[in-house]
């Protein structure tokens, strides 16, 4: 017992008088460090009085942003799998419609006691957005996961997508294929995979990204366009880009490369004939679209267990690293590219130099 009360004091960083008085039901103790006593509990293996079990069960959140993307069940699914394997139970949070934000969500949790959080998409990902719910977490030293890229300043531990390697690999593509005139399609201007992806591509390029959301045109032919993730937004974004001459489009989810076909069929033009499109996810169906969607495949099977691998190290009681582990992700052509209009014999693809390390901070 005098252990228990010891290590539990540590971890929660309170007295092990405090510790004791939650054991034992007594007043006088903030909700915030009742619930952080009975997560340190959990999170370190030891039974809770019979008289605080309540709704104990193992449980681990998994935040999502969205279900329309098929990608997002599918990450749900391998992360729940991987999870009931281990003896833990996911609670599946989404964003609605009407008003129940990710904050909400994490309140919901903290009540029931989870053992953790997965976050796959998030407020996290967006620079200009509220992150106090994550500070609250971190506060709390609860096991928390992120899946891709976020902001700098969460110490959390991250599994994310190369997104520079994607707009390599689809850059490549393209030329080889002999576009010249190439245009990438993003989200948000504060969502930091854009903005990584955004890099890469000005870098083969040269392209500058303005403050009108249209970029002069480069030596490399690069134009870029933001847009919002959903078949609408990347029809806006295409019909402009289609415009301004571009003969290829990459885009930074397989939703938006479906908006895009539709945009450049609404301009009584093809895909592939006259316009080439990149997606990005590979996420169910795409092979069956109309042409097949040539996309950048992202991991997400072995993502999705590295993150279950990380949150159970962390439940267990262990330092688990916030470096990011990076993810190769994998060009898959099928349909809905080919050779640009009237195209000479395909040049050589202009490539970046890279790093070969497969994990960054």
């Amino acid at each position: 017992m005098t252990r228990r009360l010891a290590e539990v004091a540590r971890y929660v960083g309170v007295s092990e008088a405090t510790v004791s008085r939650v054991l034992n039901g007594k007043p006088g103790i903030s909700d915030a460090t009742r619930a952080s006593v009975l997560t340190a509990l959990d999170v370190l293996g030891y039974e809770r009085p019979s008289k605080l079990r309540g709704e104990r069960a193992r449980l681990v959140g998994l935040v999502l942003p969205e279900l329309q993307n098929p990608i997002f069940p599918a990450f749900a699914e391998v992360v729940g799998e991987a999870l009931a394997k281990r003896g833990l139970t996911p609670v599946l949070c989404t964003r609605t419609v009407d008003g129940l934000s990710e904050a909400d969500y994490i309140d919901m949790l903290l009540d029931q006691q989870v053992s953790g959080v997965i976050f796959a998409g998030g407020n996290y990902a967006q620079a200009a957005a509220d992150h106090g719910h994550y500070q609250r977490l971190l506060d709390r030293r609860l096991p928390v996961v992120l899946v891709n890229a976020g902001i700098s300043d969460l110490k959390f531990p991250t599994v994310a997508t190369d997104d520079a390697h994607a707009v390599d690999q689809a850059y490549a593509h393209l030329t080889t294929l002999g576009h010249k005139r190439i245009g990438l399609i993003l989200g948000p201007r504060d969502h930091v995979p854009s903005s990584r992806k955004l890099t890469a591509f000005q870098q083969l390029t040269g392209a500058v990204d303005d403050r009108d959301d249209d970029v002069d045109d480069s030596p490399a032919g690069g134009l870029i366009k933001r847009t919002i993730f959903s078949m609408e937004g990347g029809h806006a974004a295409a019909t402009r880009l289609i415009k301004r001459g571009a003969t290829g489009l990459i885009c930074a989810s397989d939703v938006i490369a479906l908006g895009a076909i539709r945009a450049v069929r609404r301009l009584g033009m093809s895909v592939p004939g006259d316009v080439s499109v990149v997606g990005y996810d590979d996420s169910a169906f795409m092979a069956c679209t109309d042409p097949p969607l040539t996309t950048i495949r992202q991991p997400i099977d072995a993502m999705g267990q590295a993150a279950v691998k990380l949150l159970v190290s962390e439940i267990a009681g262990n330092a688990v690293p916030t470096d990011e582990l990076v993810f190769e992700p994998e060009l898959v052509v099928r349909g809905s590219t080919g050779a640009a209009p009237s195209a000479p014999s395909a040049p050589p693809a202009k490539r970046r130099t890279r790093r070969t390390a497969t994990a960054r901070s």
